[in-house]
Formats: structure tokens, C-alpha cells, sequence
């Protein structure tokens, strides 16, 4: 029959200390409790930024969203334009990855000669997406019978068409609404993830993770021959 040791006896003893009802984490769990109230404090504080950036200088924002959208058109066009050329792509689709990455490129080069274009093919793009997806949706909804909640599925799609439709007809008005939304939509988004970690910070007892102690602990012993 085995008895614990000392040494581990000592260390069941530090762990009820600190994993009692002030510390419910310890280790790597402590550690990386400790990283989610922090990781959500940065996340809700960066967009609690970026969203009165976005609400205070719209124009800028729009601006730099456009270029970022042009850099987007030309990496994607140049990286469909070498796939065109793969030995793995069929003919047809050859033809078809050719013309969208030369069409992309092309677009991704009119960003780059003002605001007012990148803006313009911005909306326009989005626009056509949404317009596309809520025709898709709708016809799935209205085809599909069992498809739960079934009415607010075609009331969805036909708002994403008409919202598609608004920002082909009127993209520069439109661009911007969306903007002020999206402003609006991250600094409530940051208020709210400011609060989480706060909280989160609160559950855990307001205490910084404890660092595991590793190795051997050498008890001191007097000399025989002392």
C-alpha cells in the first residue's frame, strides 16, 4: 500500500487554494480566460473606433474603401489570369477564367483613377450581388414548400432584391447610407463587446492567471553527520 508524498500532497494543497471560489480558473484555462476578456476589450475598443472614423469622416472612409476594393479587382483578376493558363483548367472554363480575370483587372485599374469610380463600381457590385442573391432566395422559397419559416424567407429575399435594385439605380446615395450604417452598426458592436469583457473580467474575480510552477521541489534536509 502507497501513501502521497509530501510533494504531492503540497501541490493538491496549492491547487484548492487556487482554484477556490475567488481564482474558478487556473493553468491554461486561467490563461486563456484571462486572453478572452482582454481579446474582447481590444476588439469592442477597435470598433468602437473604426465606427466614429467611419462616422465622423464618411467621405474618407468611402474613399479608402474604394481603393481597397480596386486592390481587391486587380489581385483577384491577375490570380484568375494565371488559373486560366493551369494545365488542370478544361477549355471552356480556360476561356471563361481568362475574360473574368481580364474584366477584373480592368475594373481594378478604373479604381485606381479616382474616388468617384472606385465608389461607383463599389456600389454597383454589391448591388448586383444583393439583387442576384434575393432573386435566389426568393425563387428557393417559393419553390421549396417545407422551407421553415417560409414567408419571411421570400420577404427576405425580395428586400435584399429591392435593396439590390436601389443601389444600381442611386449608387452614390446609397454608398453612403450604407456607410452611416455600418458606422453605426460598429460602434454598438464595440459598446457591446466593451461590456462582455468587462463582465467577463468581473466573473474571474478580477485576478491575473497564476503561472504553473514545473520541476522538482528539493526539500532542504540536515547533514547526517550534522
Amino acid at each position: 500500500m502507497t501513501f502521497p508524498s509530501d510533494n504531492s500532497r503540497d501541490a493538491g494543497q496549492r491547487d484548492e487554494r487556487a482554484a477556490g471560489p475567488d481564482r474558478p480558473f487556473t493553468g491554461l484555462l486561467g490563461t486563456l480566460s484571462d486572453a478572452a476578456w482582454q481579446m474582447l476589450l481590444i476588439a469592442g475598443l477597435v470598433a468602437i473606433v473604426l465606427g466614429l472614423l467611419v462616422l465622423v469622416w464618411p467621405a474618407a472612409t468611402l474613399a479608402v474603401v474604394g481603393a481597397l476594393f480596386g486592390v481587391y479587382l486587380l489581385i483577384s483578376g491577375i490570380f484568375q489570369l494565371v488559373a486560366a493558363f493551369g494545365a488542370h483548367i478544361p477549355g471552356s472554363m480556360r476561356v471563361l477564367s481568362f475574360v473574368s480575370g481580364a474584366v477584373s483587372v480592368f475594373l481594378g485599374l478604373i479604381c485606381f483613377r479616382g474616388p468617384a469610380q472606385s465608389i461607383l463600381l463599389l456600389a454597383l457590385w454589391i448591388g448586383f450581388a444583393w439583387l442576384l442573391r434575393g432573386v435566389m432566395h426568393t425563387v428557393m422559397a417559393v419553390q421549396d414548400t417545407g422551407i421553415p419559416a417560409r414567408g419571411w424567407q421570400i420577404f427576405l429575399g425580395v428586400i435584399t432584391a429591392l435593396a439590390g435594385i436601389v443601389l444600381i439605380v442611386s449608387p452614390f446615395g446609397s454608398i453612403a447610407a450604407l456607410t452611416l450604417v455600418t458606422g453605426v452598426w460598429l460602434l454598438v458592436l464595440g459598446i457591446i463587446e466593451v461590456i462582455h469583457g468587462i463582465q467577463l473580467r468581473a466573473g474571474l474575480g478580477g485576478h491575473a492567471p497564476r503561472k504553473a510552477h514545473h520541476g522538482f521541489r528539493f526539500r532542504h534536509q540536515p547533514h547526517p553527520q550534522a
